[in-house]
């Protein structure tokens, strides 16, 4: 029965147009049980896609279109899946099912799955795994997590010296497909330590006879097992690299990071600072995925230190009693005062984190960056702070008024871009998370000192 295809979707692309296709096509032909046309329209479908397409099926038909797939395609497919319908598809498996998919995922994508499985789950499909299997899963646990070593593969091709190049490529062609990658070829010594580089450009373009340890680039860029995966990022992203050799404190070469794992850690690790920078602690687990309570747990530390700091700015504004009384028309540009001022300094926080992160601050030195974007707060502050003069004295026509407005505004403009700038610097050199600390109480700072600021003016102004 040939199913109509849904309408196009604007904005949608090819791609997305085609895994949205598979999705709806495959759950209508598993909800009619048949199964040989299910297998039809995944056959030409790449294992990232078909993971998604079983991703947006019902929990129930997710086994169902998994066990479809051949052998080969399956063990590639769940390796792409997300972590919790890996876990969902564990329980509907035999013992058998389970041990052959385990053992034939490649060992850095192993131990991601086992980083989100309860303890006990874990060793009891350590123990169903082959002796090599679980010897390099073990290593890769036995690293710390978020480093170089604990997101290595094992699964590498590596060169010796003496070797010729018409040897090499008889090794290649044996190992090639049990191996992560063989465009980037390492070369060692008899001791296993690393001693060279060789792409696969560099041993094509050789002479068969000619020696491995003679045309291999000897300065090679490597990470060692303590690396953090932050650092193995930045490095592949600076030489553009495809794989980046990790070696122990021996110098000996254990494992390679390949760029697609980096990929995946720069999306979780940009993920992790948006969420920090909203003062949103995620933890190790997805955000989406968590409970309610353990987001509101999260969430209301930062909510809560604020608010008991902010209520220092309501005391200032209640001590201010007797001149709201005489001049209540200052009370409606309070909150464009405020409002100005946090956004002013987030604009600077943000720019300055980032720049953290990066690492690409380290030619500026800290007042340097503070002066700049105090500097830049200033052209703001007098820029918005004009606009202010000419809109407070359109609304209330009283010019002094309008005068301690925009003064305000370019006061509190120019503190608030240094202490956005100045509070990420503070916060990393106390050895605390610059972007989980830096908007929230440069934001509260921001508050406070501006209602001091916006009164002092308006009793020195007014004459109060």
């Amino acid at each position: 029965m040939t199913q109509a295809r849904p309408p196009s979707t604007s904005n949608l692309n090819p791609r997305q147009e085609l895994r949205q296709l598979v999705c709806s096509e495959l759950k209508i032909l598993l909800e009619q049980e048949n199964w040989s046309g299910a297998k039809v329209i995944l056959l030409p479908v790449q294992p990232a896609d078909i993971a998604e397409a079983i991703e947006g099926l019902p929990e129930a038909m997710q086994a169902l279109a998994f066990r479809l797939l051949a052998k080969d395609e399956a063990i590639a497919v769940y390796e792409e899946l997300d972590p919790n319908v890996q876990q969902v598809l564990l329980q509907d498996f035999s013992r058998e099912d389970v041990r052959t998919i385990i053992d034939q995922m490649s060992p850095d994508e192993r131990v991601k799955l086992f980083e989100e499985l309860p303890a006990k789950v874990v060793r009891k499909l350590l123990a169903q795994l082959s002796a090599s299997e679980r010897e390099a899963t073990a290593l890769l646990l036995g690293y710390q997590p978020e480093t170089a070593g604990r997101i290595m593969t094992p699964e590498y091709l590596s060169l010796k010296e003496r070797w010729t190049v018409a040897q090499t490529f008889q090794k290649i062609r044996r190992l090639a497909l049990t191996k992560e990658t063989i465009y980037s070829l390492y070369v060692t010594d008899n001791q296993h330590c690393l001693t060279g580089f060789l792409s696969l450009r560099d041993l094509v373009i050789a002479q068969p006879e000619q020696i491995i340890g003679e045309i291999a680039e000897p300065h090679v860029v490597s990470v060692h097992t303590d690396t953090s995966q932050e650092e193995v990022a930045r490095l592949l992203q600076r030489y553009d690299f495809l794989a980046l050799p990790v070696v122990d404190a021996e110098n000996r070469l254990v494992g390679i990071i390949t760029v697609d794992d980096v990929i995946d850690i720069l999306e979780a690790e940009t993920t992790k600072d948006i969420h920090t920078l909203g003062g949103v602690q995620v933890g190790d687990s997805h955000y989406f995925q968590s409970t309610i309570l353990s987001i509101v747990r999260r969430r209301a530390f930062w909510l809560i230190t604020v608010f008991l700091i902010t209520t220092l700015a309501s005391l200032i504004i209640k001590a201010q009693e007797q001149l709201l009384r005489q001049m209540i028309v200052l009370v409606a540009f309070m909150p464009l005062l405020i409002d100005t001022g946090g956004d002013v300094g987030c604009q600077s926080s943000t720019v300055v984190i980032r720049g953290l992160n990066t690492q690409s601050l380290r030619q500026y030195g800290v007042l340097g960056i503070v002066k700049r974007e105090a500097m830049a707060g200033a052209l703001l502050g007098l820029i918005l702070g004009l606009g202010a003069v000419a809109w407070a004295y359109l609304l209330q026509g009283n010019l002094l008024v309008a005068v301690v407005v925009g003064i305000s505004l370019l006061l509190i403009s120019i503190l608030a871009s240094a202490i956005g700038a100045a509070l990420p610097f503070l916060f990393s050199w106390l050895g605390l998370d610059p972007a989980l600390m830096s908007a929230p109480v440069m934001t509260t700072i921001a508050d406070v000192f501006g209602v001091l600021i916006y009164f002092y003016l308006a009793q020195l102004i007014l004459r109060f």
